[in-house]
Formats: C-alpha cells, sequence, structure tokens
C-alpha cells in the first residue's frame, strides 16, 4: 500500500501565513502537519507521495529529505490558486509520476489532524475487502451544505454522496480520507474522462460508490480541520499527538 497526500492547496484563508508558506507543513504541537500524519502510519504503508503546487515543491521537498521514510514529491505546476487542477487530477498525476499503477492506495488531505490513528481505518478496510472512506456525523445544516455527505446502508456501505449538497440527505460526512483498493484507483482516469468532479478528492468517491462497493468506518474520534487562523491557533492550543 501506497500513501498519497493531497497538498497542492494555496490556503488563501490563512494568508498572510501561508501566502509563501504550505499549510500541511505548519507547526502543531512541536511538529509540522505532516509529521503527525506520516509517523502515525509509516510501518503501515510502503512510501508517500507529496502532490503539490510549483510554488511549494522545494519547501515539501526539503521537509521530505529531513525524513527517514520514503517520501516522493510531484509538482503538478501550477502556481496560483485560480490555476489549480484540482483534487482528482493531482491523483491522477501523482499515480501517473509515481508510477502507482497497481498499488492499493491510502489518500489523506495533508492540512488535517485526528485525535485517532489511522491504523484502525486500515484495519476496518481489510475487513472489508473493498475500499473505504471515513465518515462523522454532522448536525449542523449549514456544514452539511459545505461538505461531501453520503448515505449509508445498514452494512456501512455507500448508497449514495454528494459534494456541498443544497439539501442534504444525511448527516454522514466523509472527510478526505481515503481507502482505494487498486482495481478501483485504476479507474480514476475513467472517472475524470467521464465528467466527474475534480476539485474535491470526494467527488471521486460519489462516482465510484454508484459502480462498486464503498464502505465507510466511523470515525472514533475528532478531526481538526485547520482552514483560517483561528482554528490554527485553537489546534496549536488544544493538540499533543494521536490519542490511542
Amino acid at each position: 500500500m501506497h500513501c498519497i497526500i493531497l497538498a497542492a492547496g494555496y490556503a488563501t484563508r490563512l494568508y498572510p501565513l501561508t501566502e509563501n508558506f504550505p499549510k500541511p507543513l505548519l507547526e502543531v504541537g512541536g511538529k509540522t502537519i505532516l509529521d503527525w500524519m506520516v509517523e502515525d502510519i509509516a510501518a503501515a504503508v510502503d512510501g508517500f507521495t507529496v502532490v503539490t503546487n510549483h510554488r511549494f515543491a522545494p519547501q515539501f521537498a526539503a521537509w521530505a529529505a529531513s525524513r527517514p521514510e520514503r517520501i516522493a514529491v510531484v509538482d503538478d505546476g501550477t502556481s496560483t490558486n485560480e490555476t489549480r487542477l484540482g483534487a482528482v487530477c493531482d491523483l491522477a498525476l501523482a499515480m501517473e509520476k509515481a508510477g502507482l499503477q497497481g498499488e492499493d492506495l491510502l489518500i489523506i488531505a495533508g492540512d488535517n489532524l485526528l485525535t485517532f490513528s489511522l491504523q484502525d481505518f486500515l484495519a476496518f478496510a481489510r475487513s472489508k475487502g473493498t475500499s473505504c472512506v471515513m465518515r462523522f456525523r454532522q448536525t449542523d445544516p449549514a456544514r452539511l451544505r459545505k461538505a461531501g455527505v453520503a448515505e449509508i446502508d445498514a452494512a456501512g456501505r455507500i448508497v449514495r454522496m454528494e459534494e456541498k449538497p443544497q439539501a442534504p440527505r444525511s448527516e454522514w460526512v466523509i472527510p478526505p480520507f481515503y481507502l482505494y483498493l487498486r482495481e478501483d484507483a485504476a479507474r480514476i482516469p475513467e472517472a475524470i474522462a467521464s465528467g466527474c468532479g475534480t476539485d474535491a478528492p470526494g467527488s471521486l468517491v460519489a462516482w465510484l460508490c454508484e459502480r462498486t462497493a464503498v464502505h465507510s468506518w466511523e470515525m472514533p474520534g475528532a478531526r481538526i480541520d485547520i482552514g483560517d487562523l483561528a482554528s490554527y491557533n485553537k489546534a496549536k492550543e488544544m493538540y499533543h499527538g494521536i490519542s490511542y
């Protein structure tokens, strides 16, 4: 299994802090955001690929060189928020450049922190034998309209998913952590060619769940989504590592 880290965004809501610095390398609790995530799952994967933009590629390369794990950096060639490729296209590019065809893929967003271990999610995916995602309950309608929302059956399989729905059909939100089996990952070019949304990474889940089984695992803890200066300062105050 290989881990692809999506880190090609420009974090404009965190300006000026991230105007010339990538959000995933911000310090929280004495480490970068990415340090926390990589150290949690390093023993479970055979390597990492960070896909980022042209502006931040040198900083990610320097960070990767400082780590003991095998970490490749893919530059998607964009330099502005307006010209970004979108998460699904970045994923396809990372697979092509890093030669990851035929690999099971763990996909994670580079700007999130968790209060639990992703190892438990991987164990769940192994038990299901399908591509899998995580889920958590959100009761605020305004937040649901800004998220990927899924309908889940009694067995935990995703029946339907929609990104940023105006009329949410459930309270289950799918955060940006996905495990794609190799046969499903191989369908990403097909998904893009058939009109799958490419900006939000959850659009691929929405496309895939209509064609094959995708199960969901209810998160046992919280996700810290660092989106603006207030949430970043709060994360620095509260986060001290993963609680098992």
